[in-house]
Parts: C-alpha cells; sequence; structure tokens
C-alpha cells in the first residue's frame, strides 16, 4: 500500500494549532471528514478511546493517532506537523512535531496495518522527519512525502 493512494494533497494540516488531545485530534481529523462526508465528534471520539489503550505518540517527534470508523470504504490519511511541539504523551516524553493520522473502515483488519507499517516505517528516518520539518508549506510537505513513498518498495 502506498501512502498516496491514502492521502490526499488537501489532508495536510501545515502548522496544527490545538493544544489538547482533542483538539489536536479534531484538527487532524477536520480535513477526512470533509473529504469523504464523516462525522467530525464521532472521528474524534474514535480517536480518544484508542488515545485511551496507550499513546499513539511514538517518539522522535512523531505521533500516529489512528482508529477505524464506518462510513469510510477505504484507509483515508492526514498529516500535520506542529512547529513548537505539542505534548501527545508520547512514550518518550518530548513533544510531538509530526501527526499522521490513519483512519480505517470499521470492518478493516489487513488494510489497516498495511498503512500503519509503511507511515511507522518511514517517520522512522530522520532524515525523512527532518525534511516535512523544514518544508515552508502543505504542498511542499505533500511533495516530499511522495517522493519518499515511491523511493521505498511495497
Amino acid at each position: 500500500m502506498k501512502i498516496v493512494d491514502i492521502l490526499k494533497p488537501e489532508c495536510v494540516v501545515f502548522d496544527i494549532k490545538g493544544e489538547t488531545k482533542k483538539d489536536i485530534l479534531a484538527e487532524l481529523a477536520r480535513p477526512i471528514t470533509a473529504a469523504y462526508d464523516l462525522d467530525l465528534d464521532e472521528m474524534v471520539t474514535v480517536l480518544l478511546s484508542r488515545e485511551k489503550l496507550g499513546s499513539t505518540g511514538i517518539g522522535d517527534g512523531v505521533a500516529i493517532p489512528h482508529g477505524k470508523i464506518s462510513g469510510l470504504r477505504s484507509v483515508a490519511a492526514s498529516i500535520g506537523k506542529s512547529f513548537k511541539g505539542l505534548d501527545f504523551d508520547a512514550l518518550d516524553g518530548k513533544p510531538c512535531h509530526i501527526f499522521f493520522l490513519l483512519m480505517a473502515p470499521a470492518n478493516s483488519t489487513s488494510g489497516h496495518l498495511k498503512a500503519l507499517a509503511r507511515v511507522s516505517m518511514m517517520l522512522k528516518k530522520n532524515e525523512f522527519r527532518n525534511k516535512l520539518m523544514k518544508a515552508s508549506s502543505a504542498e511542499e510537505v505533500y511533495d516530499i512525502i511522495v517522493e519518499q513513498d515511491n523511493s521505498v518498495p511495497e
């Protein structure tokens, strides 16, 4: 699964403004709910429920919130970045700067896991994270993701 198959250019949030976990998740969910005609409150509730199981802040300034929701036909994604860094209860205790939200259909199993694995693999690369942080626009963030996605075999 390629990330470009699930991430639309309009689902890039260039500078996240939210301060609380709920606000951050709502900001990341908003473009997905708009693109796929889904309920924002329902999506945020699903994501917050997942966060209660354990933070999706994986460390190195990265969080990969994810969940499953009815009404979605295929995996969808958004990405956001925060210049200042936001508290997201990351495993290393440090602020998160890059947020990659993944949503899957309620009945999805393999697609959800493949997307999560691919995003995790890409975001482990320090050079890739640095490029994302240096990007000066949402379009540049998207282009960097496309470039990285095309350079990594499926």
